[in-house]
């Protein structure tokens, strides 16, 4: 049926294919599928979030100093905003507390004295985050049960292991920021 259609009625074959384009795209395009974190549900008023330091209501040392710079590279990395520590200079200020960090061992591995060693640990942050429009007292965004989880390969060279340390709190860091602007951004 679609050769005779090209053969005898060129005009309506080729109104046909892009009436089919059309549709298609409308259809895919209007779906609502969109990267993560590049689009914003926060209101137009909103274009310097305040980021102060987040609080540490853990026993790990300056873990609020590593998620809370890493928030801040990924807000500029990713979006159009401008970004301040003050909390006075903000359209909107994001807050938040540590409340839990755990590491456990997640994968083992035998060794040569008949002993077993971790091989990868589960990382769980937990946090209370909110973001407020600082104009009207709008709570943009709230969760006070943000987690966040990851696995990671750990040395099991001893020698190796505590040079790893920092590094590795580094990438938690940047994988929880990673996370967390996601959701501010997309409100979830």
């Amino acid at each position: 049926m679609i050769p005779f259609f090209r053969a005898h009625h060129p005009l309506l074959t080729a109104r046909l294919t892009r009436s089919v384009a059309l549709v298609f795209a409308l259809a895919v395009g209007g779906c609502g599928y969109h990267v993560a974190g590049h689009s914003s549900a926060l209101p137009k008023n909103v274009h310097t979030i305040a980021v102060p330091a987040l609080e540490n209501k853990t026993s790990s040392y300056r873990i609020e100093q590593r998620l809370t710079a890493a928030t801040i590279r990924e807000f500029l990395a990713k979006t159009h905003y401008r970004i301040v520590s003050n909390p006075a200079d903000g359209d909107a200020v994001l807050r938040g507390r540590v409340v839990g960090l755990e590491a456990v061992p997640l994968l083992f591995q035998s060794t040569s004295d008949n002993n077993t060693r971790a091989t990868a640990m589960l990382v769980t942050v937990k946090c209370d985050v909110t973001l407020e429009d600082k104009e009207s007292g709008k709570v943009l965004y709230h969760n006070d049960n943000f987690v966040f989880r990851s696995e990671y390969e750990i040395s099991t060279d001893v020698k190796s292991f505590f040079s790893e340390q920092d590094p590795a709190l580094d990438r938690i860091a940047a994988d929880f920021a990673s996370r967390l602007v996601a959701a501010v951004l997309e409100n979830y």
